[in-house]
């Protein structure tokens, strides 16, 4: 009999369920892949960074150390090593969690879970496992599109945008988000011709406000994406072409009605994620979804069937490994006793694409549609001694900030590391911090990090070296 079966092992089920070991509970953790650690490790996160990293050092060493006084003569791709790097950097971190649940004492088992009722779920083809609660942390799968099927070669989704053998002469990208957007840059940093189509009028739509997105995709048209903004994307069809076998994609232009059509060797679909519960059982216990397949969930992370609990993208937006990790973590001290809390204004996003972009609170749009009165304080990296020094100039980040009181509302960069730079801006808004706090809090020399505390200097209204 355990204290509490988690239903995933991905960074919300895997660190709940260290963290329930922690307290003391007697704890199994069900992977229904043979390795733990769930889309983020095996399929997501990690061997999309892996990719990106080694692509933008493959373009930097090709294009950009020249203007350093680096010469480097014939550099070359070598796909199968860059490939093998990213199954490396997968397999240290599954191996990794197996290495935490041995360690504190977690049961991790392999096996599609099967919810029974609120105390039993079955693992096919293996235990019976009784419990005395269930944590559902199965994620989420990207989403398609209608009439559009993946072939898992030709038509694919971000999982099969990982493991080309080739690099495709032409890829087209289906939706202007950020996974679109990662993936388009590794294949176009490494030779593909990539054209983006996005239904709505910018990319990065619901991450970014327009000033960012605009940037963004200004530096991305540099390093050779083409952009097809407001355009239905109607048909994807597999055709004979000159070399083999090609995608020819049918849209629409939703402000003319004109179709058109581009083929491609390859095709991805990034159009959003869904929930998972597919297999899992919520009928057996009578637990329904809303009318986008997610959970509800209480502030104690638990669904209506008492004893069964829910974390990460099953439960909704944000979809990010953090938040789920952060869940996971509270979610099993309320279960004990511990009154702890998320602040949800206060989680970032990044997309790690050159420049990085990342995200925090609320954005312009934001509080203009709640009519807050507020205050915008910017600095350009350009300005920036270390950004100058390191020849990465693109970008500027902003902070916002409440007109009466200076607390911090939200921020955003697009720069060089803008996912490290946003963490400062995280933990001053957990604690209610103000831009002066920032801005009088003494930031090392020269370094990137003078960049938010010279847009928190701007949003306090004494800017020194702008």
């Amino acid at each position: 009999m355990y204290d509490l079966v988690v239903i995933g092992s991905g960074p919300g089920g895997y660190v709940a369920a260290i963290k329930a070991a922690q307290m003391g509970m007697d704890v199994a953790c069900v992977e229904k892949y043979d390795d733990f650690g769930g889309t983020c490790l095996n399929v997501g996160c990690i061997p999309s960074k892996a990719l990106l990293e080694a692509s933008h050092k493959y373009e930097e060493a090709r294009e950009d150390l020249g203007d350093l006084g680096i010469e480097i003569d014939g550099v070359s791709l070598d796909l199968d090593k860059m490939q093998a790097h990213r199954e490396k950097s997968v397999k240290s971190g599954t191996n990794g969690v197996k290495f935490l649940f041995d360690k504190y004492g977690v049961d991790g088992l392999h096996g599609h879970a099967t919810i029974q009722d609120a105390n039993t779920v079955d693992i096919e083809g293996g235990d019976t496992l009784e419990t005395d609660k269930i944590l559902i942390a199965t994620g989420s799968k990207p989403a398609s599109l209608p009439g559009i099927d993946f072939d898992d070669e030709h038509i694919v989704d971000s999982t099969w945008a990982l493991e080309f053998d080739e690099v495709p002469d032409d890829f087209i990208v289906i939706g202007g988000g950020y996974i679109g957007l990662e993936m388009g840059s590794v294949w176009s940093r490494l030779g593909s011709n990539v054209t983006v189509l996005e239904f709505l009028p910018r990319i990065l739509a619901g991450f970014t406000d327009e000033d960012v997105a605009d940037e963004a995709q200004k530096l991305f048209g540099k390093q050779g994406l083409n952009f097809e903004l407001e355009v239905e994307v109607t048909d994807a069809e597999v055709i004979d072409g000159d070399d083999g076998k090609r995608v020819r994609v049918t849209y629409t232009d939703r402000d003319s009605g004109d179709e058109e059509t581009v083929e491609a060797d390859k095709v991805l679909v990034s159009v959003g994620r869904v929930p998972y519960t597919e297999g899992l059982g919520l009928e057996n216990i009578d637990l329904d979804t809303d009318d986008n397949g997610f959970l509800d969930v209480d502030h104690n992370f638990e669904t209506d069937v008492d004893g069964v609990y829910a974390i990460g993208d099953v439960t909704g937006d944000p979809m990010l490994a953090h938040k789920a990790e952060d869940e996971g973590v509270v979610a099993v001290e309320r279960m004990n006793g511990v009154t702890s809390h998320i602040n949800y204004d206060a989680i970032p996003g990044v997309v790690y694409t050159h420049p990085e972009i990342a995200a925090v609170g609320a954005s312009e749009a934001d509080l203009q549609d709640e009519g807050v009165d507020y205050e915008r304080g910017e600095f350009s990296f350009r300005a920036n001694g270390r950004a100058r020094a390191m020849n990465d100039l693109d970008g500027f980040a902003k902070i916002l900030t409440d007109a009466e009181s200076d607390k911090i509302l939200g921020a955003q960069i697009i720069g060089p590391r803008a996912g490290d730079l946003i963490s400062e801006l995280v933990v001053a808004m957990e604690f209610h911090g103000s831009s002066e706090d920032v801005a009088r809090s003494s930031h090392a020399h020269p370094s990137l990090s003078e960049v938010v505390k010279e847009a928190a200097l701007d949003a306090h209204g004494d800017p020194l070296n702008s």
